[in-house]
């Protein structure tokens, strides 16, 4: 490892308005720097639709093995969540805050995270009201949901944009298979029932030996690289339009946290191999085709693989309501919501009680018209 992969400097993410001195944020709605203080504005040197440069794929070998240049490394300043492990980049300057995903306190040290650098990233396109109106209206869409629980979420402090940490993944596959094709044909059979002898078809299968190839490329493979918050929210908040990533530039994190990867490269291939897999498989039984498939073995050959670290925007709110933690996550692209059920005890008990009444009514109504 080279001395200056070692020292790299921390990543501040913080920009001086060039008028007043004060910190600059990214803009989502004009998609540029802004300075709440004076108003002054400064664009995102690169970025755009006509930015010059790509988002270079790096080789999974290389990457897996520590043998990157500096260049592809970097060191931020991370605190450890005590309760959801999450890791959070925080400024120098601050020194307790709460942790953005469950809402615990968290005290803030001088640790540092030495990881790969994001290679690209989509910037927000929801300001922090969008979001709040988003999360809310989602909110009044569920049923039995309590009533403070939306009042609190409504006027409650603001959400928080973070960039969430993802690896994606291509790789070239060669595969070879051997099973066997059903086809299914139907046998003319008497039999009796109640009595009667009755004719009926009886459908059977009909299996021949089946062998062949299949090929699949597999571009931007998408894997979750944080555990801070459930899978099942962050992946509810698919799709990602991955053809608009911009190169990564630390001005788009102005303003916004960033939190650092916690699932290692080598552990996000091992998830994105699981989902090739599954797709390698559908695609052998096209192949085989007929009406029925059985899979013996594949063997699959996987070449040049290739990965990058991205940044993809979530507007997160975590309340403590009643001693009992809510998470919900807005995408910073669509607007799409995701969270943590929450529910009414008493507007169940008055629905369950309302029911029971009018299924009595119903049933009196019945009795009298008999």
């Amino acid at each position: 490892m080279s001395e200056d992969t070692l020292t790299a400097p921390v990543q501040e993410h913080r920009f001086p308005c060039d008028q007043c001195g004060a910190d600059l944020r990214f803009d989502p709605e004009r998609g540029l720097l802004l300075c709440d203080h004076c108003g002054n504005t400064a664009e995102i040197s690169g970025a755009g639709p006509w930015a010059s440069g790509s988002i270079r794929e790096i080789d999974l070998d290389a990457g897996i093995a520590n043998r990157l240049s500096s260049q592809e490394m970097e060191e931020t300043r991370v605190s450890k969540c005590p309760n959801c492990a999450a890791q959070v980049e925080f400024d120098p300057g601050v020194h307790a805050a709460e942790c953005p995903f469950c809402a615990t306190p968290v005290v803030t040290d001088t640790g540092r995270h030495r990881h790969i650098k994001p290679k690209g990233l989509l910037p927000f396109a929801l300001d922090e009201k969008d979001a709040r109106q988003a999360m809310t209206d989602w909110l009044g869409s569920l049923w039995f949901a309590p009533n403070g629980l939306q009042d609190y979420a409504r006027k409650g402090r603001k959400m928080t944009g973070i960039y969430v940490p993802y690896w994606t993944f291509d790789a070239d596959t060669q595969s070879a298979y051997r099973g066997e094709r059903g086809t299914v044909y139907y046998e003319t059979r008497r039999v009796r029932r109640n009595g009667k002898t009755e004719t009926v078809q009886v459908a059977k299968v009909r299996w021949r030996s089946a062998s062949g190839r299949v090929a699949r490329f597999f571009d931007d493979v998408l894997v979750l690289a944080s555990q801070s918050l459930p899978k099942r929210y962050t992946d509810a908040l698919e799709p990602w339009d991955l053809s608009a990533l911009e190169p990564y530039q630390p001005e788009f994190l102005a303003g916004f946290r960033a939190e650092a990867y916690s699932v290692e490269l080598q552990d996000g291939f091992a998830e994105a191999r699981h989902y090739m897999d599954r797709v390698i498989t559908r695609d052998v039984k096209f192949d085989i085709g007929g009406d029925r498939q059985r899979i013996h073995d594949i063997d699959t050959r996987v070449a040049d693989v290739t990965f990058k670290h991205i940044l993809l925007p979530v507007w997160l709110a975590a309340y403590k309501y009643r001693g009992t933690t809510y998470r919900f996550v807005v995408n910073g692209r669509t607007g799409s919501v995701q969270g943590e059920r929450p529910w009414s005890a008493w507007k169940i008990a008055f629905a369950v009680v309302l029911g029971l009444i009018v299924a009595a009514g119903v049933g009196f109504v019945a009795a009298m018209n008999q």
